[in-house]
């Protein structure tokens, strides 16, 4: 399909100002677009319908960067990003730099601690907030302001970065606005591996060994009958594989207490070499049905 390619905050309002709101989706990206970012894309199309909006962001957002060197080696890959991008049924990708992102300077998002409390401490200062400070404040101040300039329907966010989707609804929630904050799961290579964009970084070797974090989720699913249980079973797997992680936590569904049984989650952070990984999935804690 025909795709529009946009620099500029006057070229979007122009677009924003031509189309309908209420059939006006976003998906937003930092580029180095895969079958990941292609997913919410095409579940933004099915929601929309043919005559629906789909816009797709891509841009590097330096805030939720605690790490210069992390910051320089992401790639940019806005060729292959827009030929992605219409391939899944986006109409258009706004590229904009960052006075077209922040007109007025970025203006940092504050959190009402009342919204974003869990029965394991601040949602922002927990997990990857902790093991990246300023990431979560970063993000969600560009995050307001890509909501504010393409003013969608609905938002579509994967399901892989589990904790900037919870953080997203709260923002969403605390700040009253109208946009339905979509999650698709996320999308995985043959061998479980998460898409992600920092893959490409990996070494064959690295490759192989990164496999251990999706094993380690699906064996813990498979086998705890306990949120200790199945942290417990994530760190032998990822132990047996020479990785030693950052964090392995069980939490409720959106960050609500554990349940002694039901639905939870269980997310994991790692490093593979030099890259940073991050996976979740659900699970549910409760004695195993024997087969």
């Amino acid at each position: 399909m025909t795709i529009a390619l946009l620099r500029s905050r006057a070229e979007l309002d122009e677009i924003c100002a031509r189309t309908e709101r209420s059939s006006r989706a976003v998906v937003m990206t930092m580029g180095a677009l895969h079958q990941g970012h292609a997913a919410l894309i095409r579940a933004a199309r099915t929601d929309v319908g043919s005559a629906g909006t789909v816009i797709a962001t891509v841009y590097v957002n330096p805030l939720q960067f605690n790490d210069q060197a992390d910051l320089d080696r992401y790639p940019r890959t806005l060729d292959a990003d827009v030929a992605l991008a219409a391939a899944a049924g986006a109409d258009v990708v706004w590229a904009p730099n960052v006075e077209d992102v922040f007109p007025n300077g970025p203006e940092q998002f504050t959190t009402d601690a009342s919204q974003f409390e869990t029965p394991f401490g601040s949602l922002a200062d927990i997990l990857e907030g902790a093991a990246r400070p300023g990431h979560f404040t970063g993000m969600l101040t560009v995050v307001r302001a890509l909501l504010t300039a393409t003013d969608p329907a609905h938002a579509f966010f994967g399901e892989k970065d589990y904790q900037q989707l919870a953080l997203i609804r709260r923002m969403v929630s605390q700040l009253h606005w109208p946009v339905c904050v979509v999650s698709v799961p996320t999308v995985r290579e043959a061998d479980g591996l998460a898409l992600s964009s920092r893959n490409q970084f990996l070494t064959a070797d690295e490759r192989t060994q990164a496999r251990a974090l999706s094993t380690a989720l699906r064996t813990a699913a498979a086998a705890a009958d306990t949120a200790e249980h199945a942290e417990a079973i994530a760190h032998e797997v990822l132990n047996a594989a020479h990785l030693a992680p950052d964090y392995v936590a069980v939490v409720g569904e959106n960050f609500a207490d554990v349940p002694q049984s039901g639905a939870a989650r269980m997310l994991l952070a790692c490093k593979v070499g030099d890259v940073r990984l991050i996976d979740n999935a659900p699970l549910v804690i409760g004695p195993k049905v024997q087969r």
